[in-house]
């Protein structure tokens, strides 16, 4: 009888088909996600326009998607612990898709975001699995590569977004944008087929047919037998209330500094999403430039994500986060002054990479933080918790757009929360994280089937 550790095998398993088709689909499902969150930021002039709204009314309309985001992070980032990864995946996908393209039949502003807020219950939901279900499958020595490869997508769909709107609210309307965004529920009966679900839910529900099919082809040298009894280590069983245990094992003051930096990256990523278009317009550039900026900085947020993962499976991800968040707060504040046009390119490219970029790493980081047992109810409550930074960053900036101040210091306020983050990630104990405990010789095993 073979004892098998089941994150061991996956811990030390090469890169195969298996792994790529992983990555495809959660990286598919991220542009969606992307598409559907940037979609509302690219067509917000023409919808201030349309339905005549102040900045201010209008930051609540956008934040209206990142309310129903805090919710879904938290909730369907915890189901998903209980019903399994892909049925969650599949629930949220179905609910961004379904309410954003409902948005664009909307004609006032109550409508609007009362269907924001329901897409954004998959939008902010759909995150923390894909998060998950990377990191577990990911080999260990390419894993923060990997999650951010993945995660990449997220800025693709807002560059994708961009493209789309620069042509078709013109032409169309800004509806149109937000009814393209309805065509990924098709997706659904695919993803549901082909996402492989987590391991150690699949022990729980005693599915083991079905987990050593996994395991073969995720590490084709393994030669499954009838008797082979699957094991988790012992940090990672399912015990107690998942919501508790990211306070256990002296998790509980980093799991507060996580909190706080996703708090501090969010509101700076949604700050340039919702207003860029909006304050460049305002600074003098046509509606055509002023998405160019929004399609440089996803551009840059890909760079930025890739660029990290490659960094952090080098370097210590603690330590790289750091210096992003510190080019983040220099790059945002330099782009309230003059500057030739190359150059402020070259600074929104740099901004996008050390916000958006940043805090796709610091998913994959809280992914390796927390045990697999509870990483998803993880990763969902610190981009929970931390959408109340994404609520209000459209409602602090549309406030000081409408009191009409110098554009250097509406980027001041962007750039301030990037010191705070640097302060919070610097206090985390990284000791105390899943992937340190991995890392050092096992005092034990829990079988668990």
């Amino acid at each position: 009888m073979q004892q098998i550790d089941i994150h061991k095998l996956a811990d030390q398993a090469r890169f195969n088909r298996f792994h790529a088709g992983v990555l495809a689909w959660c990286a598919v499902i991220i542009i969606c996600d992307g598409y559907d969150l940037a979609v509302a930021g690219i067509a917000l002039p023409s919808i201030m326009k349309s339905m005549g709204v102040t900045a201010q009314n209008a930051g609540f309309m956008v934040s209206s998607a990142l309310f129903g985001m805090m919710f879904g992070a938290i909730f369907l980032g915890t189901v998903a612990d209980r019903i399994g990864r892909p049925r969650a995946i599949g629930i949220c996908l179905a609910l961004f898709s379904v309410f954003t393209a409902a948005a664009g039949l909307t004609h006032d502003p109550y409508a609007f975001s009362a269907m924001r807020f329901l897409a954004g219950l998959g939008i902010g939901g759909v995150m923390p699995n894909v998060v998950a279900q990377m990191t577990e499958y990911s080999p260990r020595k390419i894993r923060s590569t990997m999650v951010t490869l993945m995660f990449s997508g997220y800025a693709v769909g807002g560059m994708l977004a961009a493209l789309l709107g620069k042509g078709m609210i013109e032409a169309y309307g800004w509806s149109s944008v937000f009814l393209a965004a309805g065509a990924p529920v098709v997706l659904i009966p695919f993803i549901l087929k082909s996402l492989p679900e987590s391991m150690p839910f699949l022990i729980r529900q005693g599915r083991l047919a079905e987990l050593k099919s996994i395991l073969v082809r995720m590490e084709p040298g393994y030669r499954a037998h009838a008797d082979d009894h699957y094991t988790v280590p012992a940090h990672d069983r399912a015990e107690g209330a998942p919501i508790r245990k990211l306070f256990q094992d002296g998790r509980g003051f980093s799991t507060a500094m996580f909190w706080i930096a996703f708090f501090m990256c969010l509101f700076m990523v949604y700050a340039l999403s919702s207003w860029l278009a909006k304050l460049m317009a305002g600074a003098g550039y046509s509606l055509g430039s002023a998405l160019t900026f929004v399609l440089v900085l996803n551009f840059g947020a890909v760079i930025g994500a890739i660029g990290g993962g490659w960094l952090a499976d080098r370097f210590h991800i603690k330590h790289v986060l750091i210096g992003m968040y510190s080019l983040a707060a220099v790059s945002i504040t330099l782009l309230g002054y003059k500057v030739p046009t190359e150059v402020l390119y070259l600074l929104v490219g740099l901004a996008g990479a050390s916000t958006i970029g940043t805090q796709i790493v610091t998913y994959a980081y809280a992914g390796q933080f927390y045990p697999a047992a509870v990483r998803s109810t993880g990763i969902g409550w610190a981009s929970g918790v931390g959408r109340s930074g994404a609520i209000l960053a459209p409602i602090v900036i549309g406030t000081l757009v409408g009191m009409a101040l110098p554009l250097q210091q509406n980027f001041v306020a962007i750039a301030i929360p990037a010191v705070i983050a640097v302060i919070a990630v610097s206090l985390i104990r990284h000791g105390r994280s899943a992937s340190a405990a991995a890392a050092k010789p096992a005092a034990g095993a829990t079988a668990t089937a």
